[in-house]
């Protein structure tokens, strides 16, 4: 069986994908967690300085047991990460992405201390210039990840590839501290999800997009600058509250 310590794959400089739309929603009222577990990236351009994407596991059942750790209780540490995954039990599964922190924004979902020689000539503080995708899995011997679940995470990192001209590194957790994570885990089928990402299909034939969300709007969303990115929020948080009332 494939040790997730090992899990790393370098995209290649050239021969980009596309910009790509993805499927996503903001978990209902993470905003007001960030002050508490995001900061400022310290790479200052929040485009170029974007070199790796973190591949996690929850080893939960549940997306708003994930999102918990946004918010913990006083006294615990507090972690977060851009998007989240839903695992096949929930509604959401194969329907849409969930947007938990801002891309503009640095997501701690990885030790300070922790590095790899082979991804970003062995830096700390991966947190600023990286991406942290969450998957909801238990990370137990029975618990796979489902085909859309790999593919739905594929399509994240190949939005990433399309948007920041020098991301390099997709990486699982475990490469970057072995001795204290195994996320995502052996289950994960790294293999294929790489053939994803370096674009073998489309990742996403299956999935439909958000029916809380008007399709233009969405859009609208999607090809917005950073710079953009806390006034859209306000738009699609809007959206989802008024599609609670229809």
């Amino acid at each position: 069986m494939p040790s997730p310590k090992d899990f790393q794959f370098d995209l290649p400089a050239t021969d980009r994908p596309s910009p790509i739309t993805l499927p996503e929603e903001w978990f209902p009222g993470v905003q007001n967690y960030w002050a508490r577990c995001t900061s400022e990236r310290s790479v200052g351009d929040h485009i170029n300085g974007i070199v790796a994407v973190v591949i996690h596991a929850t080893a939960g059942a549940s997306s708003s047991g994930a999102v918990s750790v946004m918010n913990p209780a006083p006294g615990k540490p507090s972690a977060s990460f851009h998007w989240l995954v839903p695992d096949e039990d929930e509604p959401q599964h194969g329907r849409l992405i969930w947007a938990c922190a801002r891309e503009k924004d640095a997501a701690w979902h990885v030790q300070n201390s922790k590095s790899h020689p082979a991804v970003n000539n062995g830096k700390t503080h991966v947190n600023h210039w990286s991406l942290g995708i969450e998957i909801v899995n238990r990370q137990s011997g029975g618990d796979s990840f489902s085909d859309w679940q790999v593919a739905a995470t594929a399509q994240i990192v190949r939005y990433c590839y399309a948007k920041y001209p020098n991301l390099k590194h997709v990486i699982s957790h475990a490469r970057l501290d072995p001795q204290r994570r195994n996320d995502p885990g052996p289950n994960f089928p790294w293999d294929k999800f790489t053939q994803l990402v370096m674009g073998a299909q489309a990742p996403l034939s299956m999935l439909t997009k958000p029916k809380a969300v008007n399709g233009s709007a969405l859009d609208q969303f999607k090809t917005a600058s950073l710079a953009d990115e806390e006034a859209n929020f306000k738009i699609r948080e809007n959206l989802h509250i008024k599609s609670l009332h229809k």
